[in-house]
Formats: C-alpha cells, sequence, structure tokens
C-alpha cells in the first residue's frame, strides 16, 4: 500500500509541472547515447520523506534534479518474488510508469532470482525450483514477455553480471554451458516475439575474461555489451579498461557501455551501516581521491573512456539514491551512502556535472 501511495504522490506532483519546464531544464544526449543511473530502491527511499537540495541550498525534487543534469535513462532491478516489493513486477511497473511520464527511457534488469544475482550467486527463485530443464524454459519466456508486456522497457538485460551462468544449476556456464545458451536464447526470443525496438543486453562483470564470455555468446542475438567496472574489484587502470572495451568492439561489433560503476566522494559514513568501499585500497590513487572533485573526475575519465571506444554509447551510475536514509544511527541503512550523487546533506555533488552527453 505504501508503494503504491509513493507512485500515486509522485505522479500527483509531477503532473502539476509544466512539461514546458522539463523541457526547458531537458540537456539530454541523442536517443543513441545513455546517460544512466540506477535508483532501484528510490521509492523506498522516497517513503521516509528526504528533502534534497541543489548547491545553492535551493530544495529541488530528485528525480527533476536528474533531468536537468541530463540524464535519460532509468536501470531498474527486477526480482521474480522478493520479500520488498520495491524490486517486484509490480513496483517496478508502477516505478517505470511514473519515470516514462517524466520522459525517462527504461533498462530493466530481470535478475532471475528472488534475491541478487552476481557472479558468486544465481539463485533459482523459490517458485521455479521444482521445474525441469524444459519447464525452466518455459518459465523463463513466460517471466520475460510478461516484464516486456507490462513495462515495455527500451533497454532489457537477459541476466545481471552473468559471467557464471544463470538460474543455477541448470544454467551454470560451466558445467552446463548449452544450457546457459538455450536459456540465454530462450529470453533473447521473448524479447524479440514483442519488441523490435527495445535493445538487448548481455551484463559481464569486470573486463577480465570478457573476450571468452562474449565468444561464447558470439552467436546469441543481443544487441549491448554491458560492463561492470568497479575499481575495488575489477582492476585500478582506465587505460587497460580501454584496451579491452577496444578489443571488445573489434571482435564482436557490438555497442558498448559501461552497465555499473561507482566511486566514492569521501571514505566517511553517515550511518552505521558498514559502507562496501571505505579504504584507500579500493581507489586509484593518487588520480581520484575520494574527495567531489575525485569522484567526478573518475566518472568524467570514464565517461570519455567508454564514448572514445567505436560503438561505445555510454554509462550507468550504480546507486545514485543510496544516501542514508534510515537515519545517522541505522545498522540496517545505506552500505553506499559515500558514492551517492547526493552528499551527507543531501546536496547535489559536482559529478552530475558529468552526467551531460552533449
Amino acid at each position: 500500500m505504501k508503494k503504491i501511495k509513493f507512485i500515486f504522490i509522485c505522479i500527483i506532483f509531477f503532473a502539476c509541472e509544466s512539461n514546458s519546464e522539463i523541457s526547458d531544464h531537458w540537456g539530454g544526449p541523442s536517443p543513441d547515447l545513455i546517460s544512466a543511473v540506477d535508483i532501484s530502491y528510490f521509492p523506498t527511499i522516497a517513503e521516509s520523506n528526504p528533502l534534497f537540495y541543489n548547491s545553492q541550498g535551493n530544495q529541488v525534487e530528485f528525480l527533476n534534479s536528474l533531468l536537468d543534469y541530463g540524464i535519460n535513462t532509468i536501470r531498474l532491478r527486477l526480482w521474480v518474488n522478493p520479500t520488498e516489493d520495491v524490486s517486484s513486477l509490480q513496483g517496478v511497473k508502477e516505478f517505470s510508469t511514473l519515470l516514462k511520464s517524466l520522459g525517462f527511457r527504461i533498462w530493466i534488469t530481470p535478475h532471475f532470482s528472488d534475491t541478487w544475482a552476481h557472479p558468486g550467486q544465481q539463485i533459482l527463485p523459490s517458485e521455479w525450483e521444482s521445474l525441469n530443464f524444459e519447464e525452466l524454459k518455459l518459465e523463463l519466456y513466460s517471466h520475460i514477455s510478461e516484464i516486456m508486456t507490462e513495462i515495455e522497457p527500451e533497454y532489457i538485460q537477459i541476466g545481471n553480471e552473468i559471467n557464471t551462468g544463470i538460474l543455477f544449476p541448470h544454467g551454470d556456464i560451466v558445467n552446463n554451458p548449452n544450457q546457459f545458451l538455450e536459456l540465454i536464447n530462450q529470453g533473447v526470443s521473448a524479447v524479440r516475439g514483442l519488441s523490435s525496438t527495445t535493445k538487448i543486453i548481455l551484463h559481464f562483470a569486470g573486463h577480465e575474461a570478457s573476450q571468452w564470455f562474449y565468444n561464447l555468446v558470439d552467436e546469441v542475438d543481443y544487441d549491448v555489451i554491458g560492463i561492470s567496472y568497479y575499481p575495488k574489484w575489477h582492476g585500478k587502470s582506465l587505460e587497460e579498461l580501454e584496451s579491452q572495451l577496444s578489443n571488445l568492439s573489434e571482435n564482436f561489433g557490438k555497442e558498448i557501455l559501461i552497465a555499473e560503476t561507482a566511486y566514492p566522494f569521501t571514505l566517511g559514513w553517515n550511518d552505521w551501516t558498514n559502507n562496501i568501499v571505505g579504504l584507500e585500497e579500493h581507489l586509484i590513487l593518487p588520480d581520484y581521491p575520494a574527495t567531489p572533485e575525485g569522484q567526478r573526475n573518475f566518472i568524467r575519465d570514464l565517461k570519455t573512456v567508454v564514448l572514445g571506444v567505436d560503438g561505445g554509447v555510454g554509462f550507468c551510475y550504480w546507486g545514485a539514491e543510496l544516501i542514508a536514509w534510515d537515519g545517522a544511527n541505522s545498522e540496517n541503512g545505506s552500505v553506499w551512502e559515500n558514492q551517492a550523487l547526493f552528499d551527507f546533506n543531501n546536496v547535489e555533488l559536482p559529478v552530475l556535472q558529468e552526467f551531460s552527453l552533449n
């Protein structure tokens, strides 16, 4: 009920703003380029009614602020049967409806799980556990078809960070590579059967071994290579990243984007929840210290790298919304507030100026 209330309030608020005002603020890139943020948790954060500000101290609306800086695409994760409504099909559909009304394009990331999917875990949804492989393929097709019908996204991934496969153990890329490819192709078929314009992204975490992975899926009918790049996990050389992206472009002829990235503006914290990035060894030093300008310069240079590659179409910043929304004493709050796009006083950070692709 809280979710529906949030969407209803937001639709009323933004409907009261004139379209011309949003158009006047719009400085977005051409439709072929992607300036994106993943703000999947924003509906939950919005329930605590945080206030956001620009650098002059004036109150701003969070979503309008993203528009102001040229962000044109919102990435949203989708789980099958999550414990929270925020990442359910219905919750994502409602939020997507609001975002589309403001002019954002929608990028959906189905995890094919009830929780996080990444290289370390690809857990079957609980309701799919008893299915055999053929039944699982049909369920996957139905799931993606429902997403396509209900949300009509401009971009969709077939899984999230699928280095090791999807829907374990059936789609384990090491032990069941042929079944992995069957599942990926099943997802692609579901998308193509309902849309000729939605672009399909295959998402790999990091750039090491990416050549091997995209060679494996070379016969799959997809559109975009999506790479996660976090210096903590994926190396601290933008030059090496650029070299790998160039090789991917040359070898596979696909559009290329950074599907996930982020960088801290401080190593401090604003609640009592441990942050994922909190040590100097997680940084690229001395080039990009954990300061507002260091964060901005990292995104500026990363943007230059990806757009300089043949076929490079943009990037997505993960966790843009993850301020310490649950209060300064929360031990179950944000693990990411030092990497959000707003500081500890909820003021826009300079990094937002790097999201324009004009």
